[in-house]
């Protein structure tokens, strides 16, 4: 970052992996929510709006964080509880179908976390939704959803120890009017 701005981008939200797999999510849930759910299931709704409000508030909250750290953590934090809410839907999925929910450390598990690490656009993981039953999707998704929440946390992390180190938009303000100030003098 610049430290001589007072309005500081924090790049583009785009490039972070968080809102790459949180746009997957998003893009994967809508298929599987309209496919596979009963047309009259308000869980269609409920589902698909936690997920779009999962990626909306990464992109949101990373471009406030320029002004308010806190408006970005929380809108950060707001995406985490939604796309919590989505991760509880998938997890109701299986659970009241009766379906199998993959182990931690499976070898299902191991192997979608590693396509996981290795795969954060939404394009790769609808081509293969669109080959795999809901049971599987439900659980893809499961595990996409904890990395991502892995992922926010992080990011969450990073901008807690930024603002410990530098301080926040008030303190950048007071800063460099301060600065300006006593160059007058």
């Amino acid at each position: 970052m610049n430290e001589q701005r007072l309005i500081r981008s924090p790049g583009d939200y785009t490039k972070l992996y968080c809102y790459q797999k949180a746009e997957a999510i998003y893009d994967v849930t809508y298929y599987f929510a309209h496919k596979y759910l009963h047309w009259s299931d308000r869980t269609i709704g409920q589902m698909v709006q936690a997920a779009r409000s999962g990626k909306q508030n990464i992109s949101e909250g990373y471009t406030r964080l320029g002004t308010s750290t806190n408006l970005g953590l929380n809108l950060l934090d707001a995406s985490k509880s939604s796309l919590i809410e989505v991760h509880e839907d998938y997890c109701d999925f299986l659970r009241t179908r009766n379906f199998a929910k993959w182990e931690e450390n499976s070898i299902e598990w191991d192997a979608m976390r590693e396509l996981g690490r290795k795969h954060n656009d939404s394009a790769f993981y609808m081509n293969i939704v669109q080959t795999r039953p809901p049971e599987t999707i439900a659980n893809m998704m499961i595990c996409l959803l904890k990395q991502t929440d892995f992922l926010l946390a992080k990011l969450m992390q990073k901008v807690e120890e930024d603002f410990l180190k530098e301080g926040g938009f008030r303190e950048r303000m007071t800063r460099m009017r301060l600065e300006v100030r006593n160059k007058k003098k």
